[in-house]
């Protein structure tokens, strides 16, 4: 018997939308934090942080405020997916633990997350969407 795959409360399209605004800043960057206290061969790479001056920020931040709540919970649950948090059969369990942790901090939470675009590409893929779809 075949499973059937678990519904989405959030469009593919407006992950893909996510996906492409993530893209037009560069949150992969890393910035070098030397430690004063550190020697400096043990600097870390830390991921640099969007600017909430950037236009396409502004516009993502607004874009994900404006989701419902199981849309954000959704979009959360996909950025685990994704990043290997748990796998498709798992989604409830992602899901849930996505909606207990559900906060106004939402888009500020995901546009933290430096391979934001990435995870959400897997995750959407494990539903079995690609965004070259829409």
């Amino acid at each position: 018997m075949v499973e059937a795959r678990p519904e989405l409360a959030i469009s593919p399209e407006k992950v893909c939308f996510i996906i492409v605004k993530a893209r037009e800043f560069d949150v992969q960057d890393l910035e070098i934090d030397l430690d004063d206290s550190s020697d400096d061969a043990h600097s870390s790479l830390v991921p640099a942080m969007p600017h909430d001056s950037d236009p396409a920020v502004k516009e993502l931040r607004g874009f994900i405020n404006a989701l419902t709540e199981d849309e954000q919970v959704d979009l959360v649950a996909l950025t685990w997916l994704g990043r290997g948090d748990g796998a498709l059969d798992e989604w409830d369990a992602l899901r849930q633990e996505a909606s207990r942790a559900h906060n106004a901090r939402t888009a500020q939470y995901l546009l933290a997350k430096p391979f934001l675009p990435d995870h959400l590409v897997e995750g959407l893929a494990a539903f079995g969407c690609a965004c070259d779809d829409f």
